[in-house]
């Protein structure tokens, strides 16, 4: 598993993050025991960086992951200090908002902590922008965070440019991560001057829904069958020239970018969890990225 260094700290991320969203199902014991096959099929792949979020499952995905965790300490005694545990805050329901309220946040971290059985987080991110969110407020909050050490680093997820510039502002720390839905659907960030921004500020942009109108539609798909035409027959014909499946190919376009894209990988059947690997050796050509782009515009560049 490749693995690259986010930012100036110690944290070397697998380049392919596990997404814990799906991880407890149903919360049938059926269920558990298929999303902790999963995680450890994750862990002998060599994903070192599991994502969550408090409401992920209603929080059953995070204590499903303690709960693993619990048992993976008695075979790896130092196991916790080998992962990258990330999660995320800031969506609330009964009305449906985002808040970044202090005591919203750091209950919310405290909460993750007790149903993930760990002393910390390697990572908190604020999960959707709050449009009333005070910079200096929240930057308050994170260094209450940092110095109870409860909360190693910190990053954002769904944030425009302008909103991480608002928000590093405040901060006398880098923020290290941007999630934020990259896929062949959705490629804002790449026009808006959000994968820009990463690059600028040594900040790693996290895919989340990489598959996205490849495997499984994507979020507010806009593709008529005639774009989805074109980019089928674009992605099979490579697959047949790289020897991978086209979903493969998916993530290797991502992977592609010199901003260092690192797609979550959210599967709960260990064999994808594994072929999902194959994206990394994929030495996928600049003429091919431009192919797959222009099937997907259904135009040349200009």
């Amino acid at each position: 598993m490749q693995k690259i260094k986010l930012n100036s700290t110690k944290l070397n991320t697998s380049r392919l993050i596990y997404g814990c969203m799906r991880i407890a199902g149903e919360n049938t014991p059926e269920d558990k025991a298929k999303g902790k096959l999963a995680l450890r099929a994750a862990l002998d792949e060599g994903y070192n960086h599991f994502d969550h979020a408090d409401i992920y499952g209603g929080g059953h995905c995070e204590s499903l992951f303690g709960e693993l965790l619990t048992e993976l300490k008695q075979e790896t005694p130092d196991i916790r200090e080998q992962l990258i545990i990330t999660s995320k805050a800031g969506i609330r329901r009964d009305p449906q908002r985002y808040d970044f309220s202090p005591d919203y946040l750091i209950t919310s971290v405290e909460n993750s902590l007790k149903r993930l059985n760990v002393d910390y987080l390697d990572m908190f991110l604020l999960h959707r922008p709050d449009y009333l969110f005070n910079a200096e407020q929240v930057a308050q909050t994170f260094e209450q965070l940092k110095t109870s050490g409860k909360v190693k680093h910190f990053g954002v997820s769904n944030f425009t440019p302008s909103q991480v510039n608002l928000l590093q502002s405040a901060l006398s720390e880098p923020l290290l991560v941007n999630q934020v839905e990259i896929n062949i659907h959705n490629i804002n960030s790449m026009i808006d001057g959000g994968l820009d921004q990463c690059q600028q500020l040594d900040i790693t942009p996290i895919a989340w829904c990489p598959l996205g109108g490849v495997v499984y539609p994507a979020w507010g798909n806009t593709f008529s069958p005639a774009d989805e035409k074109r980019i089928e027959l674009e992605l099979a014909r490579q697959a047949e020239q790289y020897n991978c499946e086209p979903w493969q190919l998916i993530l290797a376009w991502l992977l592609k970018h010199p901003a260092n894209i690192c797609p979550i990988i959210g599967s709960t059947t260990p064999a994808r969890i594994s072929a999902a690997k194959q994206a990394l050796s994929i030495a996928y050509s600049h003429a091919d990225w431009y192919r797959l782009l222009e099937a997907r515009n259904g135009f040349a560049q200009p």
